[in-house]
């Protein structure tokens, strides 16, 4: 630790006698309050340093470049795409030349699906009925193809349904405790993703799932719906209400479910870089997605994250740290988290346990934008929960920094939208910057932060029209420091991180 700090002072340029400022190293349990005083030494000085290294200029021009690859390869930048291939490969030779070692990790996504004949419903006990494809139910999509009869078994349903949507419905492990392997779940709708239903009645050993909708006015018919997961390698379908209602009043009813498509499946690549010095036992971990959606160029969403990232990590590069640093640029985003839950799914346990943060950074440029910090502790209190522990500090950290420009924030949910819910499904605290997407802005935050209230953060979200001019280069300039500084912090000083242990399995993703 002595080397590394006597190797950052002489590279800052700074008197020897910071070395006698407070040992720097882990704390068990959490810190309770405000975030530390920032007092000034070797990490302060760095952070200072790094800041002002960071030029809102320079990521400008990385999103030029992703401007300009994006009108050569078809207007977009999505995943699957020569586009993509073409912003991989950018942002990989930018790292390798800064001198991080970079590697690609491979996600799978599906690449095309179809269906080669109408799905079928039957009931087959104690009664029969036949449901009418495309109107009582639906295949989801990309459904695998299976022809599974069993008999039907409810997984934690609110019937009759409640005055508002609350079901939570197929949404934890313990939702599928007594299910007996080999049977179809029949699931609510609700407050989770489906793909989350699916995964979990998977893991309980369903051999088909059939999702009912909920039953509150507005949710009771079904539709074709693409929920982007398919890796359960079940058959899934999505039923009107009054045929969930029906086979959970029935007792011990029997069905068969067919779906016969078929699902192509594509690999694209994260971008993973990782400093070559630091401790990789303490990873402090950043990450932005580098796909756009098929509409249009992407570069608010999420050029201006990838941008950023691309330019502290060129910045970071020149000076040494305490902390490992890992840099990602996730694919598939827009295709349901693909890159990152896919990421993190294949760590094993004890490389988990070694990133003690994620930093996210999705669309930090927003034309109408208002600075979002992720609500680490829920200080909102509303919507979602707080993050895993440690997640306060860093909202904390965050605000230190916007407060130091006289700035004001507002707090955003953890709402399961971006690449940090992998994260936090396994326990690791996360934070990050969001400027907004379509939501709409409020009077409140126009006085704070200026724009127009009652139009769009975005205008262009998920559009053509998502360009170069797309930008606030305010927010790009100000919010491309505020990420140097949090992470020049993190990579030199940890120690209002909790260390943690393994989060408990029950729950899990819900």
């Amino acid at each position: 630790m002595r080397r590394i700090v006597t190797a950052l002072i002489t590279a800052l340029g700074l008197p020897l006698q910071l070395l006698t400022g407070p040992v720097i190293g882990p704390v068990i349990g959490p810190v309770i309050g405000p975030a530390p005083a920032q007092a000034a030494g070797p990490a302060d000085t760095y952070a200072d340093r790094l800041v002002r290294q960071v030029r809102g200029a320079n990521v400008e021009e990385h999103l030029r470049a992703f401007q300009t690859i994006a009108t050569a390869h078809g207007g977009n930048r999505a995943a699957g795409t020569t586009g993509y291939d073409a912003s991989r490969d950018y942002v990989a030779g930018k790292l390798r030349a800064a001198g991080y070692r970079v590697t690609f990790s491979p996600v799978e996504f599906v690449e095309s699906w179809s269906e080669n004949g109408p799905p079928t419903l039957t009931e087959t006990a104690p009664g029969r009925r036949t449901y009418v494809p495309k109107e009582d139910f639906f295949a989801f999509e990309p459904s695998p193809a299976g022809d599974v009869t069993a008999q039907v078994q409810a997984v934690d349903l609110t019937l009759p349904p409640a005055a508002t949507p609350s079901s939570t419905s197929g949404c934890e492990a313990s939702d599928f405790d007594g299910f007996v392997a080999g049977r179809i779940a029949l699931i609510q709708r609700g407050t989770c993703a489906f793909s989350q239903k699916v995964r979990n009645a998977k893991a309980a050993g369903a051999a088909a799932v059939i999702v009912f909708n909920e039953g509150q006015e507005g949710r009771t018919e079904a539709e074709q719906l693409d929920i982007g997961e398919w890796r359960a390698g079940i058959p899934m379908v999505y039923a009107d209400f009054a045929v969930g209602e029906r086979l959970a009043g029935a007792q011990n009813a029997t069905v068969r479910l067919t779906v016969d498509s078929t699902v192509a499946i594509g690999t694209d690549h994260n971008v993973i870089a990782e400093s070559r010095a630091g401790d990789p036992g303490n990873v402090v971990m950043l990450g932005a997605h580098l796909d756009s959606v098929p509409a249009g160029p992407g570069v608010n969403d999420n050029g201006s994250g990838a941008a950023a990232i691309l330019e502290v990590a060129e910045e970071m590069a020149r000076f040494p740290v305490k902390n490992r640093l890992r840099f990602t640029f996730w694919a598939a985003e827009e295709l349901g988290l693909l890159g990152s839950d896919q990421y993190v799914g294949a760590l094993p346990q004890t490389e988990r346990d070694r990133i003690r943060l994620y930093l996210n950074f999705d669309m930090v440029a927003s034309p109408n934008f208002a600075y979002k910090l992720y609500d680490g502790d829920d200080s909102d209190d509303t919507g979602a929960a707080a993050g895993p522990p440690g997640s306060a500090q860093i909202e904390r950290q965050f605000q230190n920094f916007y407060r130091s420009r006289d700035l004001r924030t507002v707090g955003t949910d953890f709402d399961g939208r971006s690449d940090y819910g992998p994260f936090i499904a396994v326990g690791i605290p996360a934070g990050g910057i969001f400027t907004g997407a379509e939501g709409v802005k409020t009077a409140a935050e126009a006085r704070l932060f200026g724009g127009t209230a009652g139009t769009a953060y975005d205008a262009c979200y998920h559009k053509a029209c998502d360009t170069i001019r797309n930008v606030n280069t305010t927010a790009l300039d100000v919010n491309a420091d505020a990420i140097a500084d949090s992470a020049a912090r993190f990579a030199f000083d940890l120690r209002s991180i909790p260390r943690r242990t393994p989060p408990a399995r029950k729950g899990q993703g819900s």
